[in-house]
């Protein structure tokens, strides 16, 4: 049986795959019918279906079947009302000698379609042109490089945008591109402010606005999940810590001021504005309101773009049960 990739099949196709299994739940219907809803996914597709009581998979689902484990299945694809689902015929756990049919972890994992090594380049290169303060600009720095092999990889949240390997990195430049933007205009439009919109504060905020998720994330196969510092501190204050960390090791190399240090760790408290989404005051500066709304719509557009990618419902509008919690409008289809 031929090796193929899941985001590749076509209805009715049966091949051998490797997969990450991503979730198993025991459930039961309306009626009382126990089944397992199980995940499985390659790097570009994750299908979700039913292993049903009295299936003959039953059994080993429930004892043998575990998330974050890599399965080597024969199946058929099938592309049903529910949406896409596999007809397992064969399954087992993969194995080192799999590696010589092509096996890779790293290729079943979802991940930016930009190199993150070149993403954490860009970024470095747009704090040392564009932040003037020689204090700032270190601790940008700083953080960036004791950090490096962790901004490589971590995804930008558990879910609802940029939840893939790379995810923070491309999020991260992303809004970092529209704080210089911004602030190109806004320091343009208004040269009267006083005092004047401080461009490469507003940088260094697009930069380390989500540092916090250092520590809030972890890793794993099967998604990012919450540390315990995430859980029980969040993104917001733990970035703030982490600036703080850095700054006050920076002594004498040179040392950012007082004032711009208070100013960026209120970048990082309100970039989310709103109390029920963490942060404990609203932007109550400039730079503040300019890199909250670079980050708002980076991250809500990269999830409507997600909705019209993954929505399955019928006719010119999609389904209300996505991420944004209401309708997009996609247009007529053929």
């Amino acid at each position: 049986m031929p090796i193929a990739t899941l985001s590749e099949m076509s209805p009715g196709q049966e091949a051998d795959l490797f997969l990450l299994m991503t979730v198993k739940e025991e459930l039961t219907t309306k009626t009382g019918k126990p089944y397992f809803r199980v995940g499985f996914r390659d790097g570009a597709r994750e299908v979700s279906f039913p292993i049903w009581g009295d299936s003959p998979w039953a059994v080993e689902c429930r004892d043998r079947w575990n998330p974050g484990v890599f399965y080597k299945l024969r199946a058929v694809y099938q592309d049903t009302s529910y949406g896409p689902q596999l007809e397992i015929r064969k399954i087992r756990e993969v194995i080192d000698a799999d590696a010589a049919d092509g096996f890779d972890p790293h290729a079943l994992l979802p991940r930016s379609r930009f190199d993150s090594r070149k993403m954490y380049d860009e970024l470095l290169a747009i704090a040392r042109e564009h932040i003037g303060n020689p204090g700032l600009r270190k601790l940008v720095e700083t953080i960036f490089h004791d950090n490096r092999e962790l901004l490589l990889t971590l995804p930008a949240a558990r879910r609802n945008h940029h939840a893939y390997v790379g995810g923070l990195l491309e999020h991260t430049l992303s809004v970092t591109r529209t704080c210089l933007y911004l602030a190109g205009k806004y320091a343009e439009y208004y040269p009267e402010m006083k005092p004047p919109l401080d461009k490469g504060l507003v940088v260094a905020g697009g930069i380390l606005h989500d540092i916090g998720k250092l520590r809030e994330l972890e890793q794993r196969p099967e998604g990012a999940t919450h540390t315990a510092e995430g859980a029980l501190i969040g993104h917001i204050l733990s970035g703030r810590d982490i600036v703080r960390e850095a700054a006050t090791a920076m002594k004498g190399q040179p040392a950012l001021d007082a004032e711009t240090l208070l100013r960026l760790e209120h970048l990082i408290i309100a970039h989310q504005r709103l109390p029920e989404w963490g942060s404990p005051k609203p932007p109550m500066t400039p730079e503040a309101l300019l890199v909250h709304y670079a980050d708002d719509i980076d991250a809500k557009y990269q999830m409507l773009v997600a909705v019209l990618r993954d929505d399955t419902n019928p006719g010119p509008v999609t389904a209300r049960k996505n991420v944004l919690m209401q309708q997009v409008y996609r247009g007529i289809r053929d």
